[in-house]
């Protein structure tokens, strides 16, 4: 038993289970345009894996036996696989809500130039990196010249009513640029506001902070400066067992580029597979069997209960 399987147990009596599946997640691919410092699954330009249209053909199949769930899509950068749009077209037909994890400077990308126009055109949701209100910050993690492209791609997706309607919702992600968990979320969605507007007219439907992981890429350069342990040490000594009920991989299933699943994406990129007895791969799945397994943890999980909490969702309290 791990200390994050204590922790929990300590709190709920028991160890960690699902819930029923609300969101099935699917990594498209670790093809990414960018290279940023914190990402989890270290996708860059170079990463050949993207997903089969032969793996969303059972992604589809598996969505049609969960009717109503969220498909949320995510990378790399997803809209880098060459598959990508002919699948969101596929679950929108099927009358799947479809959310997508963009990173905005992919529509600068050739051949991309039109997808803002594609994602109103399907009303998909979309939840757009932005880790910071600040150039510098942002480019600090991300790379010269993404601000800009993102202020840009932000004012586009606004001018084509995201951000403004209810039928087109706009999320941003805030992550922190170092080792410390992220502010409340609530008092920096109004900072994000008031600079936004007021530098650049952007709008919103509403800020998620995320709370970077002990793993990948930022993990990586803590450890490279000796900072890595202590990091640890934060995360597991702000546990907040307010969080658990909320974690999101209570409430979904993630389905790798190569078809393997996992509880979460971050699991997905430690190779941890589900609970013993339980399918490692699509093929195998029988989503009955999804509802009350047993969660995998690792002591990595203390990201996702540290503070406020966190998860793709954002903050899991106030």
């Amino acid at each position: 038993m791990n200390r994050f399987e204590q922790s929990v147990r300590q709190y709920l009596g028991q160890d960690l289970t699902a819930a029923e599946v609300a969101t099935i997640q699917v990594n498209l691919g670790l093809r990414c345009n960018l290279q940023c410092r914190h990402c989890h699954v270290e996708g860059s330009p170079r990463r050949p894996e993207v997903m089969s249209w032969a793996t969303m053909e059972k992604v589809l199949k598996l969505a049609g036996r969960l009717p109503g769930r969220q498909l949320d899509l995510t990378g790399g950068a997803p809209e880098l696989n060459p598959h990508f749009r002919r699948f969101v077209v596929a679950l929108r037909r099927a009358g799947h809500p479809v959310q997508v994890r963009t990173n905005l400077t992919v529509f600068f990308e050739p051949g991309q130039e039109d997808l803002p126009e594609f994602y109103r055109d399907h009303q998909v949701r979309l939840v757009a990196s932005l880790p910071c209100y600040r150039e510098g910050n942002v480019e600090a993690q991300r790379g010269a010249g993404v601000y800009q492209q993102s202020i840009a791609a932000l004012r586009r997706l606004n001018g084509l009513g995201y951000g403004r309607t209810t039928e087109l919702p706009l999320g941003l992600v805030y992550n922190p640029g170092g080792a410390f968990l992220p502010p409340g979320q609530a008092g920096l969605e109004e900072d994000y506001r008031q600079e936004l507007d007021a530098r650049f007219g952007v709008v919103f439907t509403q800020l998620l902070t995320l709370t970077n992981m002990p793993i990948g890429r930022f993990m990586d350069e803590l450890d490279r400066q000796a900072k890595g342990a202590g990091y640890r040490t934060l995360l597991e000594e702000s546990f907040n067992p307010h969080t658990v009920a909320g974690l999101m991989c209570r409430h979904q299933i993630c389905v790798a580029w190569d078809g393997t699943l996992a509880d979460c994406d971050f699991n997905l990129a430690l190779g941890l597979g589900l609970a013993g007895g339980l399918p490692r791969h699509i093929d195998e799945l029988d989503p009955a069997r999804l509802a009350g397994r047993p969660i995998v943890t690792g002591e990595h999980c203390f990201g996702c209960t540290a503070g406020c909490g966190s998860s793709c969702g954002g903050a899991l309290v106030a």
